[in-house]
């Protein structure tokens, strides 16, 4: 079995599907424009999809209220620092400083700008192919 794709429900799910294309590197593979909005996006390798929607059916969580280690979409990358910087110039925003773990990844907790979070890792072992 293979993960097709994760899903987050969003207020704004077409402004949240560009910034994250724009931002993150996602592309878009299905959209519906209308309701519940929902975007499928691949990640750069195309093999990893989240799903964006708006259902006006479900309660839409508070992501700002949510500590982002109970929740939180993780991105591998060469630069954590400077992708912070990046991130946080494009309207993200610092949940912290980036940190070293005790294992030796360098690791970044964000938020997008509208409450979800991101995390940045660069593993001092990668765990997943690279490529």
């Amino acid at each position: 079995m293979k993960i097709e794709h994760l899903a987050f429900i969003t207020r704004e799910p077409r402004e949240v599907a560009a910034w994250y294309c724009q931002h993150l590197g996602f592309t878009v593979k299905r959209k519906l424009d209308r309701s519940p909005d929902t975007h499928f996006l691949a990640d750069e390798s195309g093999r990893v999809m989240v799903e964006i929607y708006n259902n006006p059916k479900v309660t839409l969580p508070d992501y700002w209220s949510m500590d982002p280690l109970v929740l939180h979409l993780a991105f591998s990358v060469e630069d954590v620092p400077a992708e912070r910087k990046r991130l946080i110039g494009a309207g993200a925003s610092p949940e912290g400083d980036a940190q070293i773990t005790a294992d030796g990844d360098t690791v970044a907790m964000l938020r997008d700008p509208w409450g979800f979070p991101v995390q940045l890792v660069k593993r001092a072992e990668p765990m997943v192919p690279q490529d």
